[in-house]
C-alpha cells in the first residue's frame, strides 16, 4: 500500500496542472500555484509564490512555483495552477440574513413555509454566498433554531456554505426587530421570547439569546427602515438598556452590533460599548469621535441603502411607511459612508444581505469603490477587519500559516478594478475546493 501512494504521489507531480486540480479536493497536500497573492490585505502583493495547504490549513507561503514539499510517503500531493491568476483570502460579509430576500411576496411566504421550508431555503441561500467568494459571514437576524443548525450543519460538513457567525436579537417591544404590520393575532404568534422592556428584562433576554446558541448579539438601537411601521428612524433603546444588554453580551464573551440608523442611537450605542455599528447612516461628528475612541466598527450596508431605494421608486409592494423611509435613509446612506471611511473610523464590509440578493455581496465593495474608498481597503475591510471583528484574527483574513485556507481567486486583479470580485471563479473553504 505505501508503494501505491508513493507511486501515486509521484505520478501526481508529473501531470499537467488541469488533470490535478480536478483531485485537488482529495489529496492529503494541495499546492496552489499563486500568479500573484495578496497573503495579507494591506501590504503589496506578491508574484509567483506556491501556498501549501493540508488539512485545511496553510502550512507555509514559499517564493516560486514549486512542485514537491517534504511530506509523509503516504500522502498524495495535488497542483493548482493559479498562475494566471490574482489570489487573495475568501471574503467575510459582517452583516447578511439568509433566511430570506426582499421581495413582494415576504407576507405570504412567512405565513405559507414552515420552518423545515425556511431551514433548506437558507442552505441555498448560503451556497450562493459561498460561490460568490464570501466563505465567512455574519447572519444578524433569523429564527434562532434554524440558523444555528444551518451553522452547525456546514461546520459539520452536513451542508455547503460560508462559516456563519450566527446572531440573537433583542429588540423593545414595538421597536425594529420586533414583529408588525399584522393581524393583533398574529403579531402575539410570531413575537420573539428576546423582546423586552428595562434594562433588567433585557439584561434576561440577552442571557437567553446566548443560551440557546447565539454567537453574537444583535440590537436594534434606532428604528429601521423595513419596520411597517411609521415609528421612524430614531432611537428606540433607551440608555439603560443598551447598557444592560451590552454588559450582559461581553460578561459571557459575545461581541454586540447594533443596527443605527440616527445619530442618537449610533451614539448611545457606542457610549455603551457596543461593538458594531450596523448601518450609521446618520452618523455625526460625535459619532466619529465615538468611534475612534472605543475602536468600534462601522458595517455600512451601502448596497442595503441602495436596493431598497430602487425597490421604492421601481415596484409597488412596500407600504407608504417603509417606502418613505427608504427613499430618504437609502439615499443618505452614501454621503455619511463617506464622511465616516474619511474620517478614519474602522470600516468592516457588510450588505446587509437578503434585502439585496445572496450571491450579489461583492456589488457592496463597488458602491464603498464609488464613496471613494481606495481598492485596497476595501479588500481588508472584507479580509483583516472582517476577521478582527469577529475575533478570529488568528485563524482568518489573512493567507499565513496555521491559518484556515479560505483563499479565493480571479483572472483580474481587484486593486486595479474593483469589478473583478463580482466573478469569482475560485472558491477554497478550509482546504476544499467549492468552485472553480
Amino acid at each position: 500500500m505505501k508503494t501505491k501512494r508513493l507511486i501515486l504521489s509521484k505520478l501526481s507531480l508529473l501531470l499537467s496542472s488541469s488533470l490535478l486540480c480536478a483531485a485537488a479536493n482529495a489529496a492529503d497536500i494541495t499546492l496552489i500555484h499563486a500568479g500573484e497573492l495578496l497573503s495579507i490585505p494591506g501590504e503589496t502583493p506578491l508574484q509567483k509564490q506556491t501556498i501549501v495547504i493540508a488539512d485545511g490549513k496553510v502550512v507555509e507561503v514559499k517564493k516560486g512555483f514549486i512542485c514537491q514539499v517534504s511530506h509523509d510517503q503516504q500522502d498524495t500531493v495535488s497542483i493548482v495552477d493559479l498562475s494566471q491568476s490574482f489570489v487573495m483570502p475568501g471574503l467575510m460579509d459582517m452583516h447578511v440574513h439568509l433566511q430570506g430576500e426582499l421581495g413582494p411576496n415576504n407576507d405570504s411566504e412567512r405565513l405559507r413555509m414552515s420552518d423545515a421550508d425556511v431551514a433548506m431555503q437558507s442552505a441555498y441561500f448560503a451556497k450562493k454566498t459561498l460561490l460568490a467568494g464570501f466563505t465567512t459571514v455574519r447572519d444578524l437576524g433569523a429564527k434562532p433554531e434554524q440558523i444555528y443548525a444551518l451553522r452547525d450543519g456546514i461546520n459539520k460538513g452536513w451542508v455547503e456554505g460560508p462559516r456563519i457567525i450566527a446572531s440573537g436579537g433583542v429588540s423593545v417591544t414595538g421597536g425594529h426587530g420586533d414583529v408588525d404590520g399584522m393581524s393583533p393575532d398574529l403579531l402575539d404568534k410570531y413575537t420573539s421570547k428576546t423582546i423586552c422592556d428595562g434594562p433588567f428584562d433585557c439584561r434576561k433576554a440577552t442571557r437567553r439569546a446566548i443560551k440557546f446558541g447565539a454567537d453574537v448579539i444583535k440590537i436594534t438601537s434606532t428604528g429601521g427602515v423595513l419596520s411597517d411601521t411609521n415609528t421612524g428612524t430614531g432611537q428606540q433603546m433607551e440608555d439603560d438598556e443598551l447598557t444592560e444588554v451590552i454588559n450582559a453580551a461581553h460578561a459571557l464573551g459575545r461581541k454586540v452590533a447594533s443596527h443605527a440608523h440616527s445619530a442618537a442611537g449610533i451614539n448611545a450605542a457606542l457610549r455603551a460599548g457596543v461593538d458594531s455599528i450596523e448601518h450609521g447612516s446618520y452618523a455625526d461628528k460625535e459619532s466619529i469621535k465615538l468611534f475612534k475612541k472605543t475602536g468600534a466598527y462601522l458595517v455600512p450596508t451601502l448596497l442595503a441603502g441602495d436596493t431598497v431605494v430602487n425597490m421604492a421608486k421601481t415596484t409597488n409592494f412596500m407600504s407608504p411607511a417603509i417606502k418613505a423611509k427608504a427613499i430618504r435613509v437609502g439615499g443618505d446612506m452614501m454621503a455619511n459612508f463617506k464622511a465616516s471611511y474619511k474620517a478614519g473610523v474602522n470600516i468592516a464590509f457588510g450588505t446587509d444581505s437578503g434585502v439585496s440578493h445572496h450571491g450579489d455581496n461583492a456589488k457592496e465593495a463597488v458602491l464603498m469603490h464609488q464613496a471613494g474608498m481606495s481598492n485596497m481597503d476595501i479588500l481588508v475591510s472584507a479580509t483583516v477587519n472582517g476577521a478582527e471583528l469577529i475575533d478570529m484574527s488568528n485563524t482568518l483574513g489573512t493567507i499565513e500559516a496555521g491559518k484556515y485556507a479560505d483563499i479565493i481567486a480571479m483572472p483580474k486583479s481587484p486593486l486595479s478594478d474593483i469589478e473583478a470580485l463580482l466573478d469569482i471563479p475560485f472558491v477554497m473553504k478550509s482546504g476544499v475546493i467549492y468552485k472553480q
